[in-house]
Parts: C-alpha cells; structure tokens; sequence
C-alpha cells in the first residue's frame, strides 16, 4: 500500500467513511450531497471565498477532518498562504486560542503537505 501523508490519509478516511455511509443511507446522502455542492456554487460569494469561510468554521468547531478538507478546498480555490492565515487571524479573534492551535498545528501541516501532492 502506498505510504499517505497525514492529510491525504484523512481525506482518503473522510472519502472512504462517505462511500460507506452513501451505500446505506443513498437518500440521505443524495440530498446532504445536494445541498452542500449548491451552497458551495458561486453567488454572490465565490467559491474561493466560501471555502475560506468554511476553513474559519471548521477551526472554530475544532472538526480536523473539515479542516483539512477546506484547507484543500482553499489551496484548489487559489487561496494564497496570506488569505488562509489570514482566515485562521479572523477565526482567532473569535474562537481564541483553541481555535488558533488548530490553525497553527494542523492547518499549516495541511497546506504544506497538500501543495507537495497531486490533488
């Protein structure tokens, strides 16, 4: 088996565990699926914004696997390095320091490891 990084084995679960959820609950996951892909369109907000949001919501609830998920969604989005500290700064200020030593930890691992792998 090939050897993953941390992040790219935490996606691989998060895609295996939904697979798995989506072959026992197909209309549950039809319609979760659904709506999320239509919130994350562009509207008023563009996708890169919106993955952005999502990073500062994923920190903020301390969820590791949406955090590594949207700092991906980020970096596919063209976030630069500054825009996603920058998010984690906003997410800081209101989520204090739980908040910033997920962003700081795991987030800075993820955008490392993720630039150096093919999506």
């Amino acid at each position: 088996m090939e050897e993953h990084n941390f992040s790219e084995a935490a996606l691989q679960e998060y895609k295996d565990g939904i697979g798995l959820f989506t072959k026992k609950m197909p209309e549950i996951a039809k319609a979760y699926n659904h709506f999320t892909q239509a919130c994350f369109e562009d509207g008023n907000l563009s996708q890169k914004e919106k993955q952005m949001i999502a990073l500062g919501i994923s920190i903020y609830a301390q969820d590791e696997y949406c955090i590594i998920y949207h700092t991906k969604g980020c970096l596919d989005q063209g976030c630069t390095e500054e825009e996603i500290l920058e998010t984690i700064g906003v997410t800081a200020a209101f989520g204090g320091g739980a908040a910033m030593s997920q962003a700081v930890t795991l987030v800075q691992q993820a955008m490392e490891e993720l630039r150096k792998s093919p999506h």
